[in-house]
């Protein structure tokens, strides 16, 4: 490339820019297998082992997590009224986090039984999938064999 033709197309691409045009330029084919990713195959896979052990994460930690909130939350209750009928201030102060304290549980306990809930749903989903298109599948198969005898093949 001449050095002119160079600064030409600099100057182009400038004069493109200031004239607010949006476009992109590929400098390269994409890979023949459609990558272009660190992965082989290029998608992304889960496995139903993975959501079921996600799954039963979530659940486990909405079982344990609500009984132990439950103990921190008496406690802290307990202590405020302590504190309170003793004539400190600060026990007032404490009910008040006792009572945020409830309000986050609720919302972690609600995003557990969501995550636990949707992954359930999904591999459910995607069992009834793979039922439905394996039937699909097998009926296509049945009438390619239907054609195949009535030729004579």
């Amino acid at each position: 490339m001449a050095w002119d033709e160079w600064e030409q197309l600099k100057a182009d691409a400038q004069s493109r820019r200031q004239a607010g045009a949006t476009h992109m330029q590929l400098n390269q084919l994409a890979a023949p297998d459609g990558g272009g990713g660190s992965s082989p195959r290029g998608d992304l896979t889960v496995r139903q082992k993975d959501l079921a052990g996600i799954g039963s994460a979530a659940h486990d930690l909405f079982n344990e997590f609500s009984g132990c909130s439950d103990y921190a939350r008496l406690s802290s209750m307990k202590a405020a009224g302590g504190l309170r009928s003793e004539g400190f201030a600060i026990g007032a102060a404490l009910d008040h986090v006792a009572e945020r304290w409830i309000d986050q549980v609720q919302t972690l306990l609600d995003a557990c039984a969501h995550i636990s809930n949707h992954l359930r749903y999904t591999a459910n989903q995607h069992a009834a999938d793979e039922s439905y298109i394996a039937g699909t599948l097998s009926s296509i198969s049945q009438l390619d064999q239907g054609f195949d005898e009535r030729k004579g093949s």
